[in-house]
């Protein structure tokens, strides 16, 4: 089966988010259980600098401004279709969406629908000898191509259409739809049309055959009005196709006994080899060495992701006995109150400004406890890799979180079930409760190493996940058949 995806960003060529992984992870996984997939990307910087051989396989003399090839490509074990459009892609700084002062980039709307046209085309076999049996979009940046798909020539081509987060819809204003090159009958609200102007996500929503999120629990979560973000109404019209897969991790990458960022690697037999990272997450952050737990963030800090409520619970968690260490970046006003809570409680807060992926593996690899206070979170990977290390999750329940980590009340712990700790409502007073929930239970070290075990047994890879996913596409293409 050949299924074409089509990504504005694809781990490790680049990544922003939890998109990135979920596009790079995808085509190994699958690739076991029939399904051969191409990945369409955008050529930027990093892109092309990461192909080997090259080979155009079609050509653009102008497409949205300039001149574009196409080019079939391999990167590591990526199966690639690159969009070379230097005047959409080929930009310095702030990653694929902005400039380096963090601004987005004014035509973002025409350097995804360059995207999506080629995807359409290619689904429709604009390359010689490369047809796809399935077309799958991830996010607002793709999603116009199933709406090409559909007014172009393949509208009998099944499609998915997967949000990773419903917050980014690719809104904007009417006067841009008559550069999209779409007949004037998608300009309706069965089609691209959303609130007076273009919506890219809700046009993917509207045209695919089947739609996917990242968790179950978000998936019902996006069909009401708190969730929603508008729609919704359309979710819930659509709620029968409408699929939620969890996420899984690279456990090759994210593997405590061969981690080389770690001080020490360790399994679920030797928890005590932790205890060097642990020292080295002290030193790094200038906290007091002590046998209290040590809680980690690893977050951007932003008002979705509950840093606000954070910083508000900084005091109540030193005082229930914690310490805390954060990494993160974000919201300059959050990056401030946190800087003033480490300030206050010096030696058991340390706060670090910016992202370093080997610093996140050695908090996962030596704190005892990950917080995630998030509003809502589609699915999550930060507590994955916590599950994956020992480093128990402390999470809102909410999205793929709630689906994720086992709440340690106590016929789960009795039970030798439990794998981290859940709080609702959302709010300051939840946090703080699982807090001292959290504090109160790593002071018997049976119990503690039993949850910690418990989470590294769970099974994270992507198998079951590609599973589902390929068993999908099977379920479009008897559809088709009939």
């Amino acid at each position: 089966m050949k299924v074409l995806s089509v990504a504005s960003e694809i781990f490790p060529l680049v990544k922003t988010g939890g998109l990135a992984d979920v596009a790079g992870a995808l085509p190994s996984a699958l690739a076991g259980k029939g399904v051969a997939m191409r990945s369409l990307v955008p050529g930027y910087p990093a892109v092309m600098r990461a192909l080997g051989r090259k080979k155009p396989v079609l050509k653009y003399p102008l497409l949205h401004g300039g001149k574009a090839v196409v080019h079939a490509a391999r990167a590591g074990d990526l199966d690639l279709f690159v969009l070379d459009a230097p005047h959409l892609f080929d930009r310095p700084g702030g990653g694929p969406y902005g400039d380096a002062a963090g601004h987005d980039w004014p035509d973002n709307w025409r350097r995804f629908a360059a995207l999506s046209q080629v995807g359409g085309d290619i689904a429709a076999g604009a390359v010689s000898g490369y047809r796809p049996d399935v077309v799958h979009a991830h996010d607002w940046q793709a999603a116009m191509t199933l709406a090409y798909m559909r007014y172009g020539k393949a509208p009998g081509t099944p499609s998915v259409m997967t949000v990773h987060n419903l917050a980014f819809q690719g809104q904007f204003g009417a006067g841009i739809f008559g550069e999209l090159g779409l007949p004037g009958q998608a300009m309706t609200v069965d089609g691209v049309e959303y609130y007076g102007g273009v919506g890219f996500l809700k046009a993917g929503l509207q045209a695919a055959w089947a739609i996917t999120t990242v968790s179950p629990t978000y998936a019902q979560e996006i069909r009401t009005p708190e969730f929603g973000m508008g729609l919704d109404g359309l979710l819930s019209l659509r709620s029968a196709d409408l699929h939620g897969i969890v996420n899984g991790i690279d456990t090759d990458i994210w593997n405590p006994a061969t981690d080389r960022q770690l001080g020490a690697v360790y399994g679920a037999a030797d928890l005590e080899a932790r205890a060097k990272n642990r020292s080295a997450v002290e030193e790094r952050f200038n906290l007091q060495g002590d046998q209290s737990p040590l809680v980690c963030v690893v977050s951007r800090l932003t008002w979705q992701k509950g840093m606000d409520m954070l910083a508000g619970a900084v005091d109540g968690i030193v005082a229930a006995g914690a310490r805390l260490a954060v990494l993160g970046s974000g919201d300059p006003g959050l990056e401030g109150a946190l800087l003033g809570a480490a300030a206050r409680h010096r030696g058991r807060v340390g706060v670090l400004i910016g992202y370093d992926e080997a610093l996140s593996h050695l908090m996962q690899g030596g704190c005892d406890a990950i917080l995630i206070p998030s509003r809502f979170e589609p699915c999550g990977l930060t507590q994955l890799y916590g599950l994956r290390y020992g480093c128990v999750p402390v999470v809102a329940r909410t999205g793929g979180l709630a689906d994720t980590v086992i709440d340690a009340n106590e016929a789960a712990v009795e039970a030798n079930a439990a794998t981290g700790f859940q709080f609702a409502p959302n709010s300051g007073e939840a946090l703080l409760h699982a807090v001292h929930r959290m504090v109160e239970l790593h002071q018997n070290p049976v119990i503690w190493a039993s949850i910690q075990r418990q989470g590294m047994k769970a099974d994270l890879s992507w198998d079951r996940s590609a599973e589902k996913y390929a068993g999908l596409y099977r379920s479009l293409l008897s559809r088709k058949a009939v």
